[in-house]
């Protein structure tokens, strides 16, 4: 199946890889869905390769349905919260959009999901309006800019590598 296939359906995700159980990016256990497409702005803006998941984009892409996806994580006691990263999910959005979708109608599920993106929000403000549809959803914004000292974030409860990045509650 290809992407623009499981785009069209509404039924997949591509991703790079599954952290069922993470400790790292948000203050409870989440289940890490890492996406698998980046433009690696980061890298552009800042004229060199500096983003730490820039090997990423060489690994195979995985699909996934979202209905396998949304019993993998119920099926999961230990989490309680989704985090979208690793390239860049907005990069993904209709997947990203319909499997929350589906998460949250057909699934009932309300919990927390945080979605890591390198886009500021004038960058992607019908992307977060359409995403307000839906509740519990964060957004950690910025770009990485290397040499920044990192700074710990309340919303997220987590340390971000640059001062330029913080996280918004969207709804």
């Amino acid at each position: 199946m290809d992407e623009c296939t499981v785009a069209r359906w509404g039924d997949a995700m591509i991703v790079k890889g599954i952290t069922d159980e993470d400790f790292v990016n948000y203050r409870r256990p989440s289940m890490y869905i890492c996406t698998a497409r980046c433009d690696f702005k980061c890298e552009r803006d800042n004229g060199a390769e500096c983003c730490q998941n820039h090997t990423l984009a060489a690994a195979p892409d995985i699909a996934i349905s979202d209905v396998d996806l949304c019993l993998r994580y119920l099926n999961n006691p230990i989490t309680s919260a989704i985090v979208f990263g690793g390239l860049e999910p907005f990069d993904q959005f209709t997947e990203m959009f319909n499997f929350i979708s589906k998460l949250r109608f057909e699934f009932g599920v309300n919990h927390p999901v945080i979605i890591y993106t390198g886009y500021n929000p004038d960058e992607i403000k019908g992307k977060i309006a359409a995403l307000q549809m839906f509740h519990n959803i964060i957004v950690k914004f910025g770009r990485y800019v290397p040499g920044q000292a990192p700074h710990f974030d309340p919303i997220l409860g987590v340390e971000l590598a640059s001062d330029n990045q913080h996280a918004k509650i969207i709804c």
